[in-house]
């Protein structure tokens, strides 16, 4: 009996600590995403300005290769 009960505490110990890696995972993951929303953010407004108010004529361009 005493066998199975340390048997059973071993395994709450590791699935505690499985959990808490998880956990900290999650946490990593969501800052990054975080960072990355807020660099999106940032360019999105750096090229918004620069976006013609008129629609180009594709044909007024010059190919690369000339």
């Amino acid at each position: 009996m005493e066998s199975r009960l340390t048997e059973l505490e071993i395994k709450l110990g590791l699935g505690e600590d499985h959990l808490e890696q998880l956990n900290r995972t999650v946490y990593r993951q969501q800052q990054q995403i975080d960072l990355l929303q807020i660099q999106v953010r940032e360019l999105y407004q750096m090229i918004q300005p620069s976006a013609p108010s008129e629609p180009r004529n594709l044909g007024d361009d010059i190919p690369p290769h000339y």
